[in-house]
């Protein structure tokens, strides 16, 4: 190895120990990225393959604090439990059977953001980017509350994506303002979220707000909508959804539609991929 290469990877492996000594390091879940994507028709099983095989590595989890993940998938059966039918997030609402969570670490958003637009460039540029997918709804969020069922006992929000649940459901709400968000939140924290989830299969629910997407971000994800206005809460289930859809779930957007803060734009279930398979994939159609 010539001096010159070998000064050139000293610096960088001191760099990395620089930052490492500062800046916030706990493992409270400050961000998300939640990013629901449907591929094209055909594509199913080699997209599943892609993302399981490498992007979920190479594209996410391998990335500087985005310290947990978890991918979940929404069959047919599931895709037709979702409400509304005419949904703000996704034509038809059926659309985007597949959903992958990421936690990221509080107060470190910015810097996994320069390593993720970065690193993307580079995936992109290298040829490492299924193209034949459609992303539905894909959005970095700040966390804002998490409400559990049972008090101090169980797994934290830090676990979520790493505790076994056996479903999720997104739902997504919009508020008329900034101002009216900030209402609806208080009434989600205090009020609704804990009587729903009295004795109900939902451990916990996290609560988060979209942020805007940088602009040099990839072509094909659209810009982030509803920044002021918009709520999305993640419900981790100890039950399959299918099992306690009707009794517990629906009609939870209406609840919300009544209470006069905000407007449901989607309710949508899924269970947990099997990592490392293909199992779901002839069940998506």
């Amino acid at each position: 190895m010539s001096e010159a290469k070998r000064t050139s990877e000293d610096t960088r492996s001191a760099t990395y120990a620089e930052l490492a000594a500062v800046g916030p390091y706990g493992v409270r879940p400050g961000h998300a990225l939640i990013t629901m994507v449907e591929p094209h028709p055909g594509h199913e099983y080699a997209y599943n393959r892609w993302y399981e095989d490498d992007h979920y590595y190479a594209g996410a989890m391998a990335m500087p604090w985005m310290f947990a993940g978890r991918r979940w998938v929404a069959t047919r059966d599931l895709q037709l439990l979702r409400t509304p039918e005419m949904s703000a997030i996704a034509q038809p609402v059926t659309a985007g059977c597949y959903l992958s969570t990421y936690w990221i670490t509080d107060g470190r958003y910015d810097d996994h953001m320069r390593w993720t637009v970065a690193i993307n460039r580079r995936l992109n540029r290298d040829a490492r980017v299924y193209q034949d997918r459609t992303h539905v709804f894909t959005a970095f969020q700040d966390h804002e509350a998490t409400v559990y069922r049972d008090g101090a006992a169980g797994p934290r929000d830090f676990h979520a994506l790493d505790h076994p649940y056996a479903g999720l459901v997104l739902q997504v709400i919009d508020a008329e303002g900034p101002e009216e968000r900030a209402e609806l939140l208080e009434w989600l924290r205090a009020r609704h979220l804990p009587k729903r989830l009295a004795g109900s299969p939902a451990a916990m629910v996290t609560v988060f707000r979209p942020t805007p997407l940088p602009v040099d971000r990839m072509s094909y994800v659209k810009q982030v909508e509803g920044v002021d206005t918009r709520l999305t809460l993640l419900w981790f289930l100890e039950a399959d959804p299918r099992d306690c859809w009707e009794a517990y779930f629906d009609g939870l957007g209406e609840a919300v539609a009544e209470s006069g803060l905000g407007r449901p734009e989607l309710l949508a279930p899924f269970v947990p991929t099997v990592p490392g398979t293909d199992t779901y994939v002839d069940r998506l159609r």
